[in-house]
């Protein structure tokens, strides 16, 4: 229990509060790829996804060639909810986080 000038603090559950910016203060904001929501970037979790205008086994075919394909670069932002609701982040074992 701690105590500040006669008030009870409440226990946190993260140091960090959920976020990698450290005590940087405010980001900025992003909207979730999936929802809409806008989430601050140091607690969003980023996917890059690669895209190509060329079916992939003509692709194949392509680079067995020699020829270079583009693909082109597309980040997606997703809010905690949205990335455990599809799949992109997994909750973990309290034996298996970090720094446990």
């Amino acid at each position: 229990m701690s105590f500040y000038e006669g008030e009870y603090l409440m226990p946190t559950k993260r140091k960090s509060g959920g976020r990698a910016g450290g005590k940087r203060g405010r980001a900025s904001g992003v909207h979730c790829h999936s929802c809409g929501k806008l989430v601050p970037t140091d607690k969003a979790k980023k996917f890059t996804i690669y895209s190509s205008a060329v079916d992939y086994r003509l692709a194949k075919e392509l680079r067995a060639e020699g020829a270079h394909i583009p693909r082109n670069k597309k980040i997606a932002y997703y809010c905690i909810s949205c990335s455990i609701h599809r799949g992109r982040t997994s909750i973990r074992a309290k034996a298996d986080r970090r720094g446990k």
